[in-house]
């Protein structure tokens, strides 16, 4: 498969480059990644987003050439509700989406956009919020107006305790703490008490990552008593824990 994101089996990036627009992207991977690679030229400041935002359309065909459904990212490098991203352009990333098998997980920082996108949302299309603190809850709200049948918020990187959360119309939550050499700590209550308010509401929960320089790292979330389990559940899937692993 074709990405370590471990909820996720392959990328598809029809647009790249993007622009900070809260806390959570301070030490964005993606903008980091770019940089050194030489696919874009500055920072990923609002001033420079004109020269940062691409639309690919000759990457529009790549699904088509995956034979066995899978579980797309649709833009690990981007974010495709951003401002500078065309409706007639979001129009033909939706076109691709109905007309193959796989499931495209979208997720956005700008939920109040995609809110008022027609779709067509089905129901292998889902969509969701990235959250990082509680100053940000307000796009739980913003995607529950949404027409996506199936909503997810990514709670990523969590750098503090959000409290009580509303997850009504929400089919799945992810939490994972930053990676990178700069990344700040996640205290693994935080991540506990998000999973707690899952199983109380019936909504699969997903522990991706504790806080840590490389990505995908302390997979296993850390319980009050010091033991650890597994966490991973999807959409549709409320089985327990995956048991504990110390």
């Amino acid at each position: 498969m074709g990405t370590a994101i471990s909820w996720a089996d392959e990328t598809w990036n029809p647009v790249t480059g993007c622009s900070r627009v809260s806390e959570g992207c301070r030490n964005c991977y993606a903008e980091a990644l770019s940089l050194a690679r030489g696919w874009s030229a500055l920072p990923w400041t609002a001033a420079n987003a004109a020269r940062n935002v691409r639309e690919h359309p000759e990457r529009l065909r790549k699904p088509f050439s995956w034979k066995e459904p899978r579980r797309v990212f649709v833009n690990s490098m981007s974010d495709l509700f951003h401002e500078l991203v065309s409706d007639a352009f979001i129009a033909r990333v939706f076109d691709v989406m109905v007309r193959t098998a796989h499931t495209f997980q979208i997720l956005t920082k700008r939920p109040e956009r995609a809110a008022k996108w027609d779709g067509p949302w089905t129901d292998r299309i889902w969509l969701g919020a990235s959250i990082e603190d509680r100053k940000n809850l307000g796009r739980i709200a913003a995607l529950r107006q949404s027409g996506a049948r199936v909503r997810f918020l990514s709670l990523e990187p969590l750098l503090e305790d959000l409290g009580a959360l509303d997850l009504r119309g929400i089919h799945w939550v992810i939490v994972g703490g930053e990676s990178g050499p700069h990344f700040r700590p996640m205290d693994h209550a935080w991540a506990r008490s998000v999973r707690d308010q899952c199983v109380a509401a019936g909504v699969p929960f997903f522990f991706k990552q504790s806080a840590a320089r490389r990505t995908e790292v302390g997979t296993a979330l850390v319980e009050a008593d010091g033991s650890k389990s597994i966490w991973q559940q999807y959409p549709g899937e409320l089985a327990p824990t995956w048991g504990k692993t110390s």
